[in-house]
């Protein structure tokens, strides 16, 4: 069942795919759709990173449509849409918390999604759905060990050096206030304000294979 999901996100670009049991983290009219489908894409300057999750949701969504399964497409940039169902699912159940239950990566100092193939360069998308996969195996600790270079450089002072791991989920990794502020004044990239340190110095993901140097 999950082989050609696979295959088929791969041949169309999906840098990173994971299969997760989530049942335990939903409730309500979802708690039927116990599986999810972790999308990860590198983010590069050629594509539109959105459009691509995008396209790569509906093509998973055909197909479980057409095997006669339910579900539901969270949309890559959930965070930024209000007053809409899956806006109101999205703090309970992020994008993050979905990649690691799917074994992509842990959840980093830097707020951050850390795969140990491209670091914290994923973008991501999640398909919820009740087709019984296989699923990967989670990952429940953080494994940034004792680096705290994102935590010594952000010029916001706004990363606190607090560790994520399954069993304390939603720790204060990062003051927003102190990062929103910062941002407000860097140099802008196309009209947007921007950092990026945090994700520039983590030792994962710095050479062009992705892989912690």
């Amino acid at each position: 069942m999950r082989s050609p999901i696979h295959e088929m996100l791969l041949k169309r670009g999906a840098s990173a795919i994971g299969f997760a049991s989530v049942g335990e983290a939903l409730d309500g009219d979802i708690s039927h759709l116990e599986r999810a489908i972790s999308i990860g894409f590198r983010s590069n300057l050629k594509e539109n990173t959105l459009r691509k999750l995008d396209k790569l949701q509906k093509k998973v969504a055909k197909f479980l449509k057409s095997k006669g399964f339910r579900y539901l497409c969270i949309p890559p940039d959930s965070d930024r849409i209000s007053d809409t169902f899956v806006s109101r699912l999205y703090p309970l159940f992020t994008h993050k918390i979905a990649a690691t239950c799917a074994g992509i990566g842990w959840i980093g100092r830097n707020g951050l999604l850390i795969s140990p193939e491209y670091g914290p360069r994923l973008s991501l998308a999640t398909v919820l759905t009740d087709a019984p996969f296989v699923v990967d195996e989670p990952i429940k600790e953080s494994l940034c060990g004792e680096c705290n270079l994102c935590v010594e450089h952000c010029p916001s002072k706004a990363i606190t050096g607090q560790t994520w791991s399954r069993e304390n989920p939603f720790p204060e990794l990062i003051k927003t206030e102190n990062c929103k502020d910062h941002k407000k004044n860097a140099r802008s990239v196309d009209g947007r304000p921007n950092c990026g340190l945090c994700i520039n110095i983590c030792p994962y993901g710095r050479n062009d294979n992705g892989k912690k140097k």
